[in-house]
């Protein structure tokens, strides 16, 4: 497979219920599939559901449930006492995502949990707690980090989320992204799909998976933070054996390490527009 191939295997998992998109479960299930069909199937990850519309799901889906690989957005005790019979009743729930910041709560939780489920943590990006991610690493979990959102104070700054990146390397944790990774490179942009919204920087998807590239291959943060700060298209180069950013160059064989070792996903609320965005400029 050539290293954009490999960049964006199952790269996005589908979260059309969120905002800015906040489209009804109907839609989202019927895109999911239609996607699973599509051009850029392959780049297709799971369908990303609040844990209160599980049954609503299951009714929605119908004989096609089977079909959807499905990650869970958990939020309370009460998701994790019906979590079990989610599963006993054959819901095929492949990874549940939690907020829970403090090592104590994780520890908890993670006792909860069924051996074998994927399971990821939400910490933050800027101030992040060294001891969380500790307790993350204990558990044998993964970490979700959020990458922006509606105000331009949700994006953390480049310098803090490569600082993250190698925290999250040094304890050998893989890791998810979501939130504000619609466009593949760094650029401003209107926050939402509205003509009133306001705009800011928003990082790419790109950059980050070439930051996490640096430092999953032995790198410096320093050089991760600039380029996650990189807005040049000209800055890059694409052949099918290799991706290169100024001095440094992953192959296809590396990319693919990073994301089976390190990077395993991107949330995000639109499937199609990182593939236009690609395409108009020449990557795909």
């Amino acid at each position: 497979m050539s290293v954009i191939a490999n960049l964006l295997d199952s790269l996005f998992d589908y979260a059309g219920l969120f905002p800015p998109a906040s489209l009804d479960l109907p839609a989202v299930v019927r895109n999911y599939l239609c996607y699973r069909q599509g051009r850029y199937a392959d780049a297709l990850g799971r369908l990303i559901v609040d844990f209160n519309r599980a049954q609503e799901l299951r009714t929605v889906a119908g004989e096609r449930l089977r079909e959807i690989g499905l990650s869970l957005i958990a939020s309370c005790e009460r998701d994790l006492d019906g979590l079990l019979y989610l599963l006993d009743t054959g819901l095929p729930i492949d990874a549940i995502e939690i907020k829970a910041n403090a090592p104590s709560g994780i520890e908890g939780i993670a006792r909860r949990l069924p051996v074998g489920l994927t399971t990821y943590f939400e910490v933050p990006v800027e101030a992040g707690d060294a001891r969380a991610l500790d307790a993350i690493c204990a558990a044998g979990a993964r970490v979700k980090l959020r990458m922006g959102g509606m105000t331009a104070k949700a994006f953390p700054s480049p310098r803090a989320t490569a600082g993250m990146l190698q925290a999250l390397a040094d304890r050998h944790l893989m890791f998810k992204a979501t939130a504000g990774l619609h466009h593949p490179l760094r650029s401003i942009r209107p926050f939402e799909d509205s003509l009133d919204s306001a705009v800011g920087t928003m990082h790419g998807f790109v950059n980050l998976c070439c930051a996490a590239a640096i430092i999953h291959l032995g790198g410096d943060a320093i050089d991760a933070a600039l380029i996650l700060e990189e807005t040049d298209q000209h800055a890059w180069q694409i052949s099918p054996e290799a991706i290169a950013w100024r001095e440094f160059r992953w192959s296809a064989l590396q990319m693919e390490d990073v994301r089976r070792e390190f990077f395993c996903s991107i949330g995000s609320c639109s499937f199609t527009q990182p593939f236009k965005e690609m395409e108009t400029m020449r990557w795909l």
